[in-house]
């Protein structure tokens, strides 16, 4: 099969002129959809039982930055769906980024296979299939696994990100901020967990027992926990995630030579059994695209968008300001050009402040074996706006690649609920050959940017020519020209260290100016980048 090839007669037919009207609910639900602007083609309109191919059910294009919710149980069809939206999105020149949990998404790069399932399911919804590869990259955290390697510094992540990873709580959490604080008043980068690591041991030390004084909030024995946990995470392997080069969030940004956005596939199956590790490193991703992007407003079509997989993970065991940060960041980002869609099995995996915020649903199968289903199920129905369906018999009734849509109109508002049977993506439904993969990967032209890591002097190194006690300084060497560079890129100012007080949190609710949301860039702690 060539790179595109339609399948004949999945062509939608012209309507002829005795055919049947749409039942008169079909017909009121389909004018919902009926947009005039560009939009994406989800899929064809059910009702009663019966598929509806000329009541067809999209998404207005500048919505996709409205964010969205992907749910539905396990095998329903979700990750089909993400990659039907994706197609679309590169095909209208918007960039997107994937994270690929189980490994499977890669096969959006290479063309469709037009079996008997593709070719039922396009003639029944009257899609012109075509297969098509998008253009791709592939990335992979700290470079384990298939892909362009991702790492941060860890002044970067920030102590309340790090917090999470390292499963600290709020006191904890806090004594890490003070830490980095010091830090960066010594002009110690912490590039690394080893950066990290020797600060707070200097910290325990006899020699660094003034110094942690000087700290107030910050206790002996809170500095020997965060301590022992940084040494259990790097026992883990878990270092490879942070260091130089950094990765640049900009390369998301990227449109391919003939238009098409970039798919950006982060792939993940390799740190799967990390869920906390990856859920909020990927959230740093965010946060960094927040903090740089510029403010576009209401834009034609999205500037990116972000699929969050396995969203639960992110929000479980998360403390309240976590949450807090979350929240005003996926509300924020969205006026810089940047949609949001989580990926997860029941809306009530998402907070509800957070959810409040996504103006685009697409929920595939529940199951209600159970009480606890059934409860689910219950709570996903009052999600939803009024409708026509009896909801709770129809969202367990919903087969494979079939779900129930509601999105935000051209003019902001609720569409009907609107019961779907969603097209099949044009690319490989399945992952690529392995060394098709590795053959993208080192022929990207990031690759050589990123691939090889970088131990330059910082942090530890600094303290470990600490002179013994009692002998006399060595003066410091000059500051190399490279790191004076580099530096606006590291530093934090003194806004971004009192962002966790009581005070500011209660300042940051009540400012609605762009002075406000200027502060609120750094909420989780991560430090700036200069672009």
């Amino acid at each position: 099969m060539s790179d595109r090839e339609t399948l004949p007669g999945a062509t939608a037919p012209e309507a002829p002129g005795g055919a049947p009207a749409l039942p008169e609910e079909a017909l009121k639900i389909a004018s919902g959809y009926a947009f005039a602007g560009p939009a994406l083609d989800l899929g064809a309109l059910l009702w009663d039982g019966v598929c509806l191919p000329d009541a067809q059910v999209r998404i207005p294009l500048p919505m996709l930055n409205r964010h969205g919710l992907v749910a539905g149980a396990t095998g329903t069809g979700k990750t089909k769906t993400l990659q039907l939206i994706a197609e679309q999105l590169s095909a209208q020149g918007v960039p997107v980024f994937l994270a690929d949990v189980k490994g499977d998404v890669s096969g959006i790069s290479a063309p469709g296979v037009a079996g008997d399932k593709v070719r039922s399911r396009a003639a029944e919804v009257h899609q012109r299939w075509t297969a098509t590869g998008f253009p791709a990259e592939f990335y992979a955290l700290g470079g384990i696994g298939h892909g362009i390697p991702v790492r941060a510094t860890v002044t970067s992540f920030g102590p309340v990100l790090l917090s999470k990873v390292l499963g600290l709580n709020r006191t904890q959490e806090q004594s890490l901020g003070l830490v980095f604080h010091y830090a960066d008043r010594k002009g110690l980068e912490l590039l690394d967990l080893k950066d990290l690591a020797a600060v707070v041991a200097f910290l325990t030390s006899d020699e660094g027992k003034a110094e942690l004084k000087t700290l107030g909030g910050l206790s002996p024995a809170t500095a020997g926990v965060i301590l022992r946990s940084l040494t259990a995470f790097e026992a883990q392997g878990m270092g490879d995630f942070f260091g130089e080069p950094e990765f640049d969030t900009a390369e998301f940004l990227r449109t391919a030579e003939d238009g098409r956005g970039v798919v950006s596939v982060l792939e993940l199956s390799a740190v799967q059994n990390e869920p906390r590790l990856f859920s909020t490193f990927l959230m740093w991703l965010l946060a960094d695209l927040f903090h740089d992007l510029p403010e576009v407003g209401d834009a034609d079509k999205p500037k990116l968008v972000f699929f969050f997989d396995e969203a639960h993970l992110l929000f479980d065991d998360a403390s309240k300001a976590f949450l807090e940060s979350i929240t005003r960041t996926v509300r924020l980002i969205r006026s810089k050009g940047v949609g949001v869609f989580f990926v997860t099995q029941t809306p009530k995996d998402v907070p509800a402040d957070v959810l409040a915020q996504l103006g685009n649903r697409l929920q595939h199968a529940l199951r209600a074996f159970t009480p606890d289903d059934q409860k689910a199920l219950t709570a996903t129905v009052r999600t939803f706006p009024d409708s026509a369906y009896d909801l709770e018999e129809l969202l367990t009734g919903l087969g494979t690649g079939e779900a129930v849509v509601t999105v935000l109109s051209e003019k902001g508002a609720p569409t009907p609920v609107a019961a779907t049977r969603l097209r099949a993506p044009e690319s490989l439904m399945g992952p690529v050959e392995p060394a098709v993969l590795e053959r993208a990967v080192t022929g990207s032209p990031l690759f050589e940017r990123y691939a090889q890591a970088v131990d330059r002097e910082s942090a530890y190194e600094k303290l470990q020519r600490r002179p013994e006690p009692g002998q006399p300084e060595q003066p410091e060497r000059p500051e190399p020209e490279s790191r004076r560079e580099k530096r606006p890129r590291e530093e934090r100012s003194v806004v971004e260290q009192v962002v966790g007080s009581g005070m500011f949190k209660s300042l940051a609710r009540s400012i609605g100016t762009q002075i406000g949301r200027e502060i609120t860039r750094s909420l989780f702690g991560t430090a700036r980048r200069r672009r």
